[in-house]
């Protein structure tokens, strides 16, 4: 699914272009993660992929809750408070209610799953991320992850331990998951954006089987519909285990053409 809306004021500045797909994958039968997106205005767009955990019953309800909810509390939350305070809450929210339904119905104990969720607003990013899928961003030929993995192999790696061989359990055990606790850990990301960047969200079922090299290469030269369906092509063709999603972000227009005052730039990061 795509998404996109034109601007009456061409003075607009950094317009953007969404579109998200999630795939079962080739090995299971169900597809626990999810995707969402939300374009509330030319320059403000909202994407959120939720990967439900594995292991746990009701990870797909968890994933599908999940992207519901933020989308839900971000469209209603008011403008006045700017892009990262009500994204930072639209998360709280999703993680509350997922935790209320697992006390609710038993079956459902201990239900969680990862979130990422990104807006793009007149030319900065504001990113919520809980779990270990991933924000990547493409900007002159190159790709850069933008969130940290909260997962055992991946902190270990951080303090400088040894990491678990390939295969091994341990390489994708979360240490922190939306749902899990009554106020989820949320790692808050923003940066500037400019014309022409891309913004890649993924669960871990594309990262694990395509590099990130991989990523940067089947993201050229195709709108965001055609980078979402070559990933998830090229990521089934390799035999995934996992399900898959990818959700992209595209900034389509000039930022902000003048370098602005140390002042106007924070009050931008912060959304005020």
């Amino acid at each position: 699914m795509a998404t996109s809306v034109t601007a009456d004021d061409k003075s607009a500045k950094g317009e953007v272009r969404v579109a998200a797909l999630s795939d079962r994958g080739t090995m299971r039968e169900a597809n626990e993660d999810a995707c969402g997106t939300y374009v509330e205005s030319p320059t403000c767009a909202l994407v959120v992929v939720a990967d439900g955990v594995s292991g746990q019953h009701g990870g797909g309800d968890a994933s599908q809750m999940a992207v519901e909810a933020t989308l839900r509390a971000f469209r209603e939350s008011p403008a006045s408070w700017g892009p990262m305070k009500r994204l930072h809450r639209a998360a709280q929210q999703a993680n509350i209610e997922i935790h209320d339904r697992a006390l609710v119905v038993t079956e459902l104990r201990g239900m969680s799953t990862t979130l990422t969720a990104i807006v793009a607003h007149e030319g900065i990013l504001y990113a919520a991320h809980v779990g270990d899928s991933r924000l990547y961003l493409v900007r002159n030929g190159a790709i850069v992850q933008k969130t940290k993995d909260h997962t055992l192999a991946a902190e270990r790696a951080r303090m400088g331990l040894s990491v678990r061989p390939p295969g091994h359990p341990d390489r994708s055990t979360l240490t922190r998951s939306v749902g899990r606790e009554l106020i989820a850990a949320i790692d808050r990301v923003t940066f500037p954006l400019t014309k022409d960047d891309m913004l890649l969200v993924c669960s871990d079922g594309l990262y694990n089987v395509l590099a990130d090299s991989e990523l940067l290469e089947l993201a050229r030269g195709v709108d965001e519909e055609g980078v979402c369906s070559n990933l998830i092509r090229e990521a089934n063709a390799r035999g995934t285990r996992d399900n898959l999603t990818v959700a992209t972000l595209r900034v389509t227009s000039e930022t902000h053409s003048a370098p602005a005052g140390w002042r106007t730039v924070l009050e931008r990061l912060l959304g005020r």
